[in-house]
């Protein structure tokens, strides 16, 4: 008899046991992140995760990266109940004093979760570039010397005879802008940052470097005449330099190029000014990784 009731109570207590499992609320559970090619954003803004539960944002955290790409946290706890029911996993750039609770609009990869993991990219927020294409040509029209026609870079295409947007483009996400760059010594200098490729850049009338004749064509570009950058005094010769198309948070982490740039070229030695040249697939056009829970 004694027996008997042991096991009832024994058997009552394993089943309340389970009910509470079942039951429990404040489970945790963790968000593990692999990401690649994420770049240290400096002192002002760090990176941070959300998960969309129920159509709305839960913040997973906030982590900085260091020089070597190196995360400073790859774990998070969640509860468990909300981890299982996210949907997708999303990834910002935020201030580091950040009052709004919300997420910025500076997304940065995305992905939805398949049993246990996501593949997240930037590809599906930022932009996909994989059929982005760009020329430009080496002039100076800012100004009225025609002597100096290889210190100045234009995004446009002028094969046909008359000017037309050099830069095949996607339009990118709010939170983000396009920004040219001319690399003088391992140093990038820019041309401005803009929206649209076929029109002039942000910059056109302000620029430092420019002439005074007038802003140039209406479509992304600058001419490096005047003034000084990079240890090397304007007007120059851009041969041999790297003409890059970055892509850059707005607002802007940094003065340097942003990790994502669809967009390089070497200026042939021997490129003629006024000539449309073609440029190649960047280093960097997409960035991914893996979210598991």
């Amino acid at each position: 008899m004694i027996k008997k009731m042991f096991l009832a109570v024994l058997a009552a207590g394993v089943f309340a046991t389970s009910c509470s499992d079942d039951d429990d609320t404040t489970a945790t559970s963790r968000l593990n992140l692999s990401l690649d090619g994420l770049e240290n954003l400096g002192d002002n803004f760090v990176y941070e995760g959300w998960i969309i539960v129920d159509g709305d944002p839960v913040s997973t955290g906030v982590f900085t990266v260091n020089d070597n790409g190196e995360l400073s946290e790859t774990s998070f706890p969640i509860l468990k109940e909300t981890l299982d029911a996210a949907t997708n996993f999303v990834l910002t750039i935020e201030p580091a004093v950040d009052p709004d609770p919300a997420p910025a609009d500076t997304k940065l990869l995305i992905g939805s979760f398949s049993g246990e993991s996501a593949s997240v990219s930037s590809a599906g927020i930022v932009a996909d570039f994989a059929t982005s294409s760009g020329t430009y040509i080496l002039a100076t029209p800012t100004d009225s010397d025609d002597t100096n026609e290889s210190s100045g870079v234009w995004f446009l295409d002028n094969s046909s005879g008359s000017p037309v947007a050099g830069l095949e483009l996607p339009a990118l996400s709010a939170g983000w802008q396009y920004e040219g760059w001319v690399v003088f010594d391992g140093v990038p200098v820019t041309t401005g940052t803009f929206l649209d490729p076929a029109m002039a850049d942000d910059n056109a009338a302000t620029s430092p470097f420019k002439g005074s004749v007038n802003n140039g064509p209406g479509y992304p570009g600058e001419d490096y005449v005047m003034g000084s950058a990079a240890g090397i005094t304007f007007p120059t010769d851009l041969k041999g330099r790297t003409i890059v198309i970055s892509v850059e948070p707005n607002p802007d982490n940094s003065p340097a190029p942003f990790t994502l740039k669809p967009l390089a070229h070497v200026v042939p030695e021997d490129a003629a000014n006024h000539t449309a040249i073609s440029m190649g697939t960047g280093p960097v056009t997409v960035l991914t990784g893996t979210v598991t829970r």
